[in-house]
């Protein structure tokens, strides 16, 4: 073996205090075989995996357990028939701990629910599923005596008559569906590229207005709940109001137009020109600015007045 834990899950371990006269290594470890399975085996109870056979409703909770789910069963033999053993299954639902007991039935070879529990009964109509009726095991029996079978002879051909159509209909609906497998292959890749064409012009239309999402096709339902959704009073109001002030603001920053704009902020924006037209004389006082040769510069810095500086090119 690969490892001494792969040896001892394959049982192929062997400790050095054992020896042959020991007996086998469950015997020596004072164990079963089926391990924990077999914690109530002195009982006559098996624990196994038990697949429920048909559809039910649970008896605790009325919540329907279908047909193929497993369960930790406790099996145990309840009687005989003939030489066939009948077993228990013994089983708690997963969805209210409520405890099933199920039986086997060897003379009709099904499984009987004895409590705990109730089979779903599941009936359908010949006609809708438009299937034929199978006959029932006494009627096959009797189809073996001749005079039996003369007299529903006419019966049966009279069933064959008016299923007849239904299975020509069938039939040639068949023929037309699967009669050319090219054509109908070609038209499914035809729908399925315009389908992904489809996709991603929905994608990337969703992309370009910033949406993460992939927006279905517009309906003309959707065009109509659009158009009667109306907007509160209030804020039509505000949306007024906003743009009437906007339109008779000034776009220009000077005395003029200086009535419309609050105190507070004209006044910061008269002290940052300040600020700037004096570092701007600073500036050219120092060299750091050279004016063309023709060129006059007018500035004003703070309230000391006016200075006029002319300068020619050299």
């Amino acid at each position: 073996m690969s490892s001494l834990a792969a040896a001892r899950a394959d049982n192929f371990y062997y400790p050095p205090e054992w020896d042959p006269s020991q007996g086998s290594l469950n015997k020596f470890h004072g164990q079963h075989a089926l391990r924990e399975r077999a914690r109530k085996l002195d009982q006559g109870i098996l624990i196994i995996r038990f697949e429920m056979p048909f559809n039910i409703w649970c008896g605790g909770c009325n919540s329907m357990i279908g047909k193929g789910v497993r369960f930790n069963a406790e099996k145990k033999q309840v009687g005989n028939y003939y030489s066939t053993k009948i077993w228990s299954f013994t089983m708690k639902s997963a969805c209210c701990k409520h405890e099933i007991v199920i039986h086997t039935d060897p003379k009709n070879c099904e499984y009987v629910i004895i409590s705990g529990a109730q089979r779903k009964t599941e009936d359908y109509d010949v006609e809708d599923a438009e299937t034929f009726e199978l006959p029932a095991d006494e009627e096959r029996g009797k189809l073996a005596d001749p005079f039996y079978r003369l007299e529903h002879q006419e019966e049966d051909l009279q069933k064959k008559k008016e299923a007849e159509p239904v299975l020509v209909r069938l039939q040639r609906v068949s023929d037309s569906r699967h009669s050319d497998d090219y054509s109908l292959n070609k038209a499914l890749r035809a729908r399925l590229r315009d389908q992904k064409k489809r996709v991603a012009e929905e994608e990337v239309a969703s992309t370009k207005i910033g949406l993460g999402i992939r927006l279905l096709p517009r309906s003309e339902e959707d065009i109509s709940v659009a158009k009667c959704v109306k907007f509160s009073s209030k804020f039509e109001k505000n949306k007024r109001d906003k743009r009437a002030l906007i339109k008779a603001a000034s776009i220009f920053p000077d005395s003029s137009g200086s009535s419309s704009v609050p105190v507070k902020r004209r006044l910061e924006l008269e002290s940052k020109r300040r600020r700037i037209k004096a570092l701007t004389a600073s500036n050219l006082l120092s060299g750091g600015i050279k004016p063309s040769s023709w060129s006059q510069c007018s500035f004003t810095s703070g309230n000391k007045g006016t200075i006029t500086v002319a300068a020619r090119k050299r």
